[in-house]
């Protein structure tokens, strides 16, 4: 039996967007090929660096970020991303990769993940859709590393990566951050149980047809084609998702993780397309005349934004894995930016990490939190994913209680 087609209730929208967007632009093919050169320039840098032996991915240390020149951070906004290595100390990564693996096994979590297998259809429509992530949320490591200072301090420093003005107005506020309770990441050495093909999260088709995100790009889809920059934070806090589990609500300047065990290439861990404005080209990409007038090449509604080499084949020339990187260092990208996991873990250690991104202070970010926080009040999942309720019963749950006044203010409590 076949699956029902997600976009079929968006069908007559998918349509009329494309016909929208197309009439307004008029230089759609001159255009289209600008954003095609410089996407293709930026690849064939990263070939040549791969080549080389050289990583693509920016690396600065948590201990310099004060001190980071204007090259760097032009770089890390080019490239779209950026590891910060040694936020966290070995012996602390350590023990939190320990107690989340005593909190897993002596809940029983795999035994009763069973029972709720399938719950969870976010990825389902990549080639690549089962990576080993584990849905939980309130673990003691997971919510000491969310309200730590040191995080605070490194999410303070990304987020004032970003343009935040809109019209004189602040987008968001660089300098607080929200809490967005994601998931851990446990892979075993040699699991082949297939990683996530190469995606986008937070938006599929929405970043055609909503009109919050057509303003987000709206320098693409019309006026002057070199104002867009992924960076720009105008109109990124008024768009609106298709409800869906796993689709983030929120507004991140970052997705990110932070590792608990070294892992790189071979290792079942990321891979990026470190190009910031490809979205951009995206977009056009499926305006084109080999497109369909109701296929965004491929986009699903309420799934994560397929990559494939059909439409995207310019953008996976440049698909590459993060450098090795070691416990305590955090690995973050831009919200736009492609990447996925590797199918296979081919190492001789588990590669570990915890989701934890970087979503600031906003109303968008704000109303989210109303909705988390009964939910980690009751050890229920985040309700932005699939609602598993794992731990609701789960022995050592972070509770309430346990909140720092850094992380009461993250989680919207007021004092």
């Amino acid at each position: 039996m076949s699956r029902p087609d997600p976009n079929a209730p968006y069908r007559e929208r998918i349509i009329a967007a494309k016909r929208l967007l197309k009439a307004q632009i008029p230089d759609l093919a001159e255009r289209f090929a600008l954003l095609t050169a410089s996407v293709e320039a930026q690849i064939d840098v990263i070939e040549a660096e791969r080549a080389r032996g050289q990583a693509s991915v920016p690396e600065i240390r948590y201990a310099d970020l004060d001190a980071i020149d204007d090259a760097t951070r032009a770089l890390i906004r080019q490239r779209g991303c950026v590891i910060v290595r040694g936020v966290f100390d070995a012996e602390r990564v350590g023990r939190w990769n320990r107690e989340l693996e005593d909190y897993l096994t002596r809940n029983r979590y795999i035994e009763k993940s069973v029972a709720k297998r399938g719950i969870d259809q976010y990825f389902s429509a990549l080639a690549s859709a089962r990576p080993q992530i584990y849905g939980i949320y309130w673990s003691a490591p997971q919510m000491q590393a969310r309200q730590s200072e040191e995080l605070a301090h490194t999410r303070r420093w990304l987020n004032r990566l970003w343009d935040v003005d809109q019209d004189g107005t602040p987008v968001f506020d660089p300098d607080q951050e929200t809490t967005y309770a994601d998931r851990v990441r446990q892979r075993e050495p040699g699991d082949a149980s297939l990683g996530l093909s190469p995606h986008v999260d937070g938006g599929s088709i929405e970043r055609w047809i909503d009109p919050g995100y057509r303003q987000v790009y709206r320098h693409v889809y019309g006026g002057d084609l070199a104002r867009y920059d992924p960076f720009s934070a105008a109109w990124r806090t008024a768009t609106e998702e298709i409800p869906s589990p796993a689709v983030c609500r929120m507004f991140r300047t970052f997705q990110g993780w932070t590792a608990l065990t070294s892992q790189g290439s071979g290792d079942g861990t990321l891979n990026l397309v470190p190009v910031a404005n490809a979205m951009g080209w995206m977009l056009l990409r499926a305006l084109q005349d080999d497109v369909a007038d109701d296929d965004l090449c491929g986009a699903r509604a309420g799934r994560a934004m397929a990559v494939s080499e059909q439409h995207h084949a310019l953008l996976l020339r440049g698909y590459v894995p993060i450098p090795k990187v070691e416990p305590g260092d955090t690995v973050w990208w831009h919200p736009d930016v492609l990447h996925g996991v590797e199918d296979r873990h081919t190492g001789a250690g588990y590669s570990n990490v915890m989701y934890i991104g970087s979503a600031p202070d906003c109303a968008k970010n704000r109303a989210f939190l109303a909705l988390q926080r009964p939910a980690f009040e009751a050890g229920k999942s985040s309700p932005d994913f699939a609602a598993e309720d794992y731990e609701i019963d789960f022995e050592g749950r972070f509770t309430p209680d346990q909140l720092s006044a850094l992380g009461r203010r993250q989680m919207g409590y007021a004092d």
